[in-house]
């Protein structure tokens, strides 16, 4: 198993508010907004949403098979597959977030797709459990991956709507799942490599990824943090890496880079480990601060600088006085 650098720069873009995003130059039209306010239906299908809200619910068939009301239910920041459904911009956000007959809709559309996934609301807090039917439907979900995309894109999009509490709980269920309880084992890589990732408080995502690491089979074998440190081997001290001391490095040049993946490349590969950007903010994520705790990580700490560079990687102190990713 091998860790996506590619996941890692989407799930940072989307973590910091698309650092680099460039303004659209089609006119604002609050399409997304206007879907939900029943005023305008989905493109192309010709769909309004309360049908959808209504008529859609336990028809698992019609919400396994069409794939293009996903867009227009999730709005993002970022061009889905459905190339009629227009970016969400910030000015839509606001006006989203100040919409209570789209914020009533809104999460109307994520029970509907939870009850989809065999889970269903707890409470306004987020909080989610099994539906009565989820055997059925975990064996589908376990079974359909191509889902797996479509739960990405909605817990991104609960970020940008302003319900970020709401996503821990479900990641957290999801964790358990397929790591304790065995029910969604095709999942395990999803919520570790992309699912925890979409949380944007550093602390919340730390504290998954030590419930993961602690149920994780083989232990040997999680990658999404630092080992167990070896005595008086590599990793057992080691010096601080990029992104300890808080610091933002200057942005390195094309050759830099360069150079920085391919001695990550190099090195991972004549230690074993394969070794990304993303890794080494599941290592802060995990130690709280400092690269040192990860085993052949000090090795190939150069080339590593230079990566993380390129990522734009910074640290902060946190509540607790810790060092953490931004």
């Amino acid at each position: 198993m091998k860790r996506s650098f590619y996941a890692a720069r989407d799930l940072y873009k989307y973590r910091h508010s698309y650092p680099n995003f460039r303004k659209s130059r089609l006119p604002n039209e609050y399409r997304n907004l206007r879907f939900y306010l029943n005023k305008i239906p989905l493109v192309p299908d010709g769909i309004y949403i309360e049908e959808i809200l209504t008529k859609w619910r336990g028809d698992y068939d019609k919400l396994e098979h069409n794939h293009t009301y996903i867009q227009w239910l999730f709005p993002l920041r970022e061009q889905g597959l459905n190339f009629y459904a227009h970016e969400l911009t910030q000015d839509e956000i606001k006006e989203f977030q100040s919409t209570r007959e789209a914020k009533r809709r809104f999460l109307a559309a994520y029970s509907l797709m939870l009850d989809f996934y065999g889970l269903k609301l707890l409470d306004k807090s987020g909080n989610v459990a099994r539906a009565l039917n989820w055997q059925e439907r975990f064996q589908h979900l376990n079974e359909s991956q191509h889902n797996y995309l479509r739960i990405t894109r909605i817990l991104k999009s609960l970020g940008e709507l302003g319900y970020e509490a709401f996503k821990a709980p479900l990641v957290r269920l999801f964790l358990e799942e397929s790591l304790c309880h065995n029910t969604l084992p095709n999942m395990q890589h999803s919520v570790l490599e992309y699912y925890v990732y979409t949380i944007r408080l550093p602390a919340t995502r730390r504290r998954l990824l030590r419930y993961a690491r602690q149920h994780y089979r083989p232990a040997h074998a999680f990658l999404w943090g630092p080992p167990p440190k070896r005595r008086g081997g590599a990793g057992t001290g080691g010096g601080m890496g990029a992104g300890s001391s808080g610091i933002r490095a200057p942005a390195p040049t094309p050759e830099e880079q360069r150079r920085g993946e391919e001695s990550i490349t190099s090195t991972s590969a004549s230690s074993g480990i394969f070794m990304s950007s993303h890794d080494a903010m599941a290592c802060q994520d995990l130690a709280g601060g400092g690269l040192k705790g990860c085993a052949g990580l000090s090795s190939s700490m150069a080339g590593l600088d230079g990566t993380l560079m390129m990522m734009g990687v910074r640290g902060e102190r946190n509540e607790y006085n810790e060092i953490v990713p931004l």
